[in-house]
């Protein structure tokens, strides 16, 4: 268990730049100056929790495979013996294909890992009994919360990247929790997504033995996150002990204000680490040279609609809309919308133009040197229609039933 007030390497974060010829040297010296020895006890296994944002690749969306090099790099050096890649389950990402098109398997198979897709035997989940009270997952899951049984007891690595998001305006270390320790159910949480990254972290430093982030900012990306985003390089990585710092000065850099970013004020405000950006300690790079970033945060199409549904004139909507049988309409809205409509759009132009950058020649030559840049695939847009169909008969359904119930109970009052 960790000491949220006293764990090594709180309310410190290490920054430094980079370039494609030092990327590994410089994730080695950013772990060292983060202190990552003291937060991770070596006589634990360490998982690595991968992040996948999106099966397809795209700059700054999922982790990259130079950062998750580095760092596995790093923990062999230093003796770390039993490492773990850890891959949660997702509505809308293939985690094995993601994990393919992001090269993070070809990194995994190269170094000898194993590798553990967490929603599928011989893998279980166990009920969870917090220790201090919840802020919002036991209004949630009345049912109680249930946790992958692999994460008691060792030691997690966390390996997010810079960029924004629709619902929790940056993403970072906190966030990549959330695909990890919940199951498929975790849209459940969208409504209250800022207690809820509150609510996983104290389940953290409850079972892990030691809690780390290795963050990469090489590319860098803002607009409608996490997926449908600009992408900038920023050469840059951080790492850090203390989750909540780290997001912290991720969103500085950004441009934000973190203590003005909900998840991360009601971290720092329980005491679970430092979100003050004037009570954290920076190392390395001095992030007051670096140039104003000036991301901003924005929607998509698909997230104003659930954004309504979540917080707007649906929300009365919310329970059969997502927590119902027709549920599947929500996933055939962010598939249509980012696989059918704006990557092929928008998005595989942007990822041709990334593959001329030095970070983008970079992630080339991973593997065997091909990257899958997706067109609209036939099959794909037939099967997400007919889902979109069912979904959406039932959903009319779902509404007229609704509205007949109101009449009957108005005609019952006159």
């Amino acid at each position: 268990m960790i000491d949220p007030a006293n764990f090594p390497g709180r309310g410190k974060v290490a920054v430094l730049k980079t370039t494609p010829e030092t990327v590994f040297e410089d994730y080695a010296q950013l772990m060292d100056l983060a202190g990552y020895q003291q937060a991770l006890p070596q006589d634990h296994d360490t998982l690595l929790k991968i992040n996948i944002s999106w099966d397809t690749w795209y700059p700054a969306c999922s982790t990259t495979p130079w950062q998750l090099e580095g760092a596995i790099r790093k923990l062999k050096a230093d003796g770390y013996e039993r490492l773990l890649a850890a891959h949660n389950d997702t509505v809308v990402v293939d985690a094995y294909v993601g994990e393919e098109n992001n090269k993070h398997k070809f990194v995994v198979d190269k170094y000898g890992l194993e590798n553990c897709h967490l929603y599928e035997p011989p893998f279980k989940w166990v009920k969870y009994e917090p220790k201090q009270p919840f802020l919002v997952l036991d209004q949630v899951f009345p049912e109680g919360v249930e946790i992958p049984e692999l994460f008691l007891d060792k030691n997690i690595i966390h390996f997010p990247t810079v960029k924004t998001h629709v619902f929790t305006t940056v993403t970072g270390a906190m966030k990549n929790a959330f695909g990890g320790l919940l199951h498929k159910k975790r849209h459940w949480t969208h409504s209250v997504i800022h207690e809820t990254l509150v609510d996983l972290l104290q389940i953290q430093q409850d079972i892990h033995s030691g809690v780390f982030a290795v963050m990469d900012g090489t590319f860098a990306g803002d607009g409608p996150g996490p997926r449908a985003m600009r992408w900038h390089e920023k050469d840059i990585i951080l790492a850090s002990a203390d989750q909540v710092a780290i997001d912290a000065i991720s969103a500085k850099l950004q441009g934000f204000d973190p203590m003005k970013l909900d998840f991360i004020r009601l971290a720092h405000e329980r005491g679970l680490g430092v979100g003050n950006p004037s009570e954290i300690e920076i190392v390395g790079h001095d992030i007051g040279n670096e140039p104003a970033w000036n991301f901003v945060q924005e929607d998509t199409f698909a997230s104003k609609g659930q954004k309504m549904i979540y917080h707007g004139k649906l929300k009365p909507l919310e329970a059969p809309l997502l927590r119902s049988p027709i549920v599947p309409w929500a996933y055939f809205a962010s598939n249509f919308y980012h696989n059918v409509y704006w990557y092929p759009q928008k998005g595989r132009k942007r990822c041709e133009d990334a593959l001329e950058t030095k970070w983008g020649r970079m992630f080339k030559e991973y593997g065997d040197g091909t990257v899958v840049l997706p067109g609209m695939d036939p099959k794909a847009v037939a099967v997400t229609a007919a889902v979109g169909g069912v979904a959406l008969g039932g959903l009319l359904v779902a509404m007229a039933l609704r509205n007949r119930k109101k009449n009957r109970d108005r005609d019952d009052e006159a």
